[in-house]
């Protein structure tokens, strides 16, 4: 049987003969532009007929309740916007409203925040770090009623705390057997700071992919970093000239790799024919390096969406969700 193409808000606006700028006003339910009721009926009748999945009943926004996510800080682009995205539109599914706070770190504003909340219709709380990382989570126990979980933040001393994580652990361990099965013997790793839990969790799946394998750990192949590009060049610089050369690396983000294919280029070293190199995180910039980059998506649009799900639906148990990515094998990884 022939796959069907998936539709999209591009289709809906060529058959209903507006922008698609106009169609994502209507099926995001946007009051904020005037639009006619005769164009909106056309939009949403035009997404039925063509099987569109994500129209949205209609809203009322007086007296309407909310979940709200409070964020410590919010990313200008990063993955955890994925997040974001799907955790508003499980609420919008959920015919509830998302609101979004930025607290930057500061927990008494944090504070402040949720009693504002709880003099609202609100259903509940998303704790939430665009950074994977543990925090004090004693700070914000017993402050509030309203449910609450945690989105990439985690405190192992509540274990009754529900929380939402990717599995840094069972990601890297995707890459390296990657670049095991791809021949790699000698792979070297270039981390981000040493202060995150994410950075050793990955370093741990690189360890046991190389033991699964039977490769000894070198010490000497790991240099960590502070995410700089400057400091990613000159990893690649420091594992390159080492007497043993590696025949891959594996970078701690996609980020660092625009660092790494630099210092690879200026030392005339081709990627794939000479190396493999591969990221992490699977941003844009993946698809539009050349060759282009081998990386692991992190799951975070499942993440948001479970999170606000789990409050929509009142569940009464503990919930502990680690999920894994899915790798993206694109040419820096295929000879």
């Amino acid at each position: 049987m022939e796959k069907k193409n998936k539709i999209t808000m591009n289709d809906i606006a060529r058959e209903a003969g507006v922008s698609q700028a106009t169609v994502s006003l209507i099926l995001n339910n946007a009051q904020s532009i005037k639009l006619s009721d005769e164009t909106r009926s056309r939009v949403i009748n035009t997404a039925q007929r063509l099987g569109y999945k994500k129209i949205p009943s209609p809203h009322k926004v007086e007296g309407q309740e909310e979940i709200a996510i409070i964020i410590n800080s919010m990313p200008s682009y990063d993955p955890f916007v994925d997040a974001l995205s799907q955790a508003r539109d499980e609420a919008w599914r959920n015919d509830v409203l998302l609101t979004i706070y930025d607290y930057g770190d500061d927990v008494d504003l944090a504070l402040r925040i949720i009693r504002q909340l709880e003099q609202r219709r609100c259903a509940g709380i998303v704790l939430a770090s665009p950074i994977t990382r543990g925090i004090d989570f004693s700070l914000f126990d017993h402050c509030t009623t309203l449910p609450l979980v945690l989105l990439n933040v985690y405190d192992h001393a509540y274990p009754l705390q529900s929380t939402f994580l990717p599995d840094d652990y069972a990601n890297a361990l995707q890459v390296t057997r990657h670049l095991i099965h791809q021949g790699a013997r000698r792979i070297a790793h270039i981390m981000g700071d040493d202060w995150m839990d994410a950075s050793h969790h990955r370093l741990a799946g690189y360890k046991a992919a190389l033991e699964h394998a039977g490769i000894p750990f070198d010490d000497a192949l790991v240099i960590k970093t502070n995410w700089r590009l400057d400091e990613t060049h000159q990893a690649t610089y420091q594992v390159m000239h080492r007497a043993s050369r590696p025949d891959a690396i594996f970078c701690s983000s996609d980020w660092m790799t625009l660092g790494c294919y630099q210092a690879l280029a200026e030392m005339e070293v081709k990627v794939p024919q000479d190396i493999l190199v591969a990221g992490y995180d699977d941003q844009r910039i993946a698809e539009q390096l050349m060759p282009k980059l081998t990386s692991v998506q992190l799951p975070y649009t499942e993440l948001g969406r479970m999170a606000v799900e789990y409050l929509c639906q009142g569940e009464c148990t503990t919930t502990h969700v680690r999920m894994a990515g899915k790798l993206q094998i694109r040419g820096s990884t295929i000879r």
